[in-house]
């Protein structure tokens, strides 16, 4: 099974893809082409809104398992 791609570098990816989605906008000849090209922004920058998101989830668990061992370790330190 493949590691996953570092965020940064799915973040990088994304935003190529999103470039030449704009290239190939300005050169689409009809409507169904630009509405299509429209579609596909919109799933890949909800796409990169996704792994940001995920990296906020992932520093919002880090702080918290921080602050659950810092309780963890105030009560083995009173009893």
């Amino acid at each position: 099974m493949d590691k996953h791609k570092p965020s940064d570098e799915m973040i990088k990816d994304l935003d190529n893809v999103l470039s030449k989605l704009n290239a190939m906008e300005i050169v689409a000849s009809d409507e169904f082409q630009k509405n299509s090209i429209k579609i596909q922004r919109a799933l890949v920058e909800g796409q990169m809104h996704s792994v940001n998101e995920f990296q906020h989830l992932k520093k919002a668990i880090d702080l918290l398992t921080l602050q659950l061992f810092d309780v963890q370790n105030k009560i083995n330190n009173s009893s």
